[in-house]
């Protein structure tokens, strides 16, 4: 989704990140291992999401609040969405700027700026990390966001392989009389879904053709 706006995606084909493997930027492993090169990699990733802007993917997200009820369930952990004026945003696997407490996951702050340093720590002394979920880590909001989608009318995919879990597994409890929208230039291995129409273009393109089938 934000790719359009000059955010990298998750994985490039060489399976890297921005240059590092996942193993030593995004997991708790390296997080013990080097807490130091993964706050240096989260605060060049928040640097980054400031200096771009939401694209029209996003915009038209935010639009179809005049029209319908919309929560936005992304993996991204960028605040595009939110920048683009929507107002239901839920994070699956965090968000870039909040911080927590190394000992206590319930205390969450928000980051100001783009830094995020060693020495910063929560209200009981601890060091603060990301407010990320790693892999090998639960995703607490799953739940949450599978009850949304179970109480749908109509249920969009846009820009994922669906090949990411538990994530991917959300389009499985979309009811299966409703509309399904999958909008991606590859299309995804979801062949099992009922009523479902794939759009294979970009998050701009997509969402432009989706607007003008469903208003």
């Amino acid at each position: 989704m934000s790719a359009e706006s000059g955010l990298a995606t998750f994985r490039d084909a060489g399976g890297l990140w921005e240059g590092h493997r996942v193993e030593d930027v995004a997991t708790p492993e390296a997080w013990r291992r080097n807490p130091e090169l993964v706050l240096e990699f989260y605060n060049q990733r928040r640097k980054q999401a400031l200096s771009v802007k939401p694209n029209r993917g996003h915009e038209i997200l935010a639009e179809l609040e005049k029209h319908f009820e919309v929560t936005i369930i992304t993996q991204n952990v960028d605040n595009l969405h939110e920048r683009a004026g929507s107002t239901h945003v839920l994070h699956l696997h965090g968000s870039l700027f909040e911080s927590r407490s190394t000992l206590n996951p319930k205390l969450i702050y928000p980051i100001s700026g783009w830094q995020l340093n060693i020495g910063n720590v929560c209200e009981r002394g601890s060091q603060l990390r990301p407010n990320i979920v790693w892999f090998g880590e639960q995703v607490p909001m799953m739940e949450v966001a599978a009850n949304i989608v179970a109480q749908a009318d109509l249920f969009m995919v846009i820009g994922t392989s669906l090949a990411v879990y538990p994530a991917a597994s959300l389009i499985d409890y979309a009811p299966d009389a409703i509309k399904k929208y999958v909008v991606d230039p590859k299309r995804p291995p979801v062949m099992h879904v009922p009523n479902l129409e794939f759009i294979e273009l970009g998050a701009s393109a997509g969402m432009e053709k989706v607007r003008s089938i469903i208003l």
